[in-house]
């Protein structure tokens, strides 16, 4: 958790002050969610939850690969964070028009419908503890939303409480050469 909120910090800090560079290329997107949910499921198998994945065959974005790891990090890791012992959590892609939608969900606790809108604001400073007492900052979904509208998409979530939330997010698709 000290890594995570370091990392964050250190992003947060880059993406602020300008030095971080937006570096778009061909990704995989299913090979990248495939790299961070493996990075995730030490945490997730302390707290005996499952992360499973529903992805298509194909889904190359032109994405900045940094960028998007830290979505999918921090997407997975709330998750994880608001998930009861023996929850579940799906990482899933589909295709949405002219973009990817990738979502992260999860069975734990849920988000009041009050507190939703102010997730992604600098100024609302929305904190909640994990079901195992795990301390947050906000930031994480600070930097999700900004690197996903770096990135020209959306992000959004849709919750019930004691029934799970989903965190999804767009990315247009490719417009450079395949892989």
């Amino acid at each position: 958790r000290a890594m995570d909120l370091l990392l964050n910090l250190l992003e947060w800090s880059r993406s602020q002050s300008g030095t971080m560079e937006f570096n778009p290329q061909n990704i995989d997107i299913l090979s990248l969610i495939h790299q961070v949910t493996e990075m995730s499921n030490d945490t997730a198998r302390q707290k005996s939850i499952t992360i499973s994945t529903e992805l298509t065959d194909n889904a190359i974005v032109f994405a900045d690969i940094d960028m998007i790891k830290v979505l999918l990090r921090n997407l997975i890791s709330n998750a994880i964070k608001f998930t009861n012992p023996g929850g579940e959590i799906v990482v899933s892609v589909e295709q949405e028009q002219k973009n990817w939608k990738i979502s992260v969900k999860d069975n734990g606790v849920g988000i009041k419908k009050d507190a939703i809108d102010r997730l992604f604001r600098i100024d609302s400073n929305y904190k909640t503890s994990g079901t195992n007492d795990e301390k947050g900052t906000g930031l994480g979904l600070l930097l999700c939303k900004e690197f996903v509208e770096k990135h020209r998409g959306k992000i959004w979530v849709e919750s019930e409480i004691a029934k799970g939330s989903i965190f999804s997010f767009t990315i247009p698709f490719t417009t450079a050469l395949p892989l």
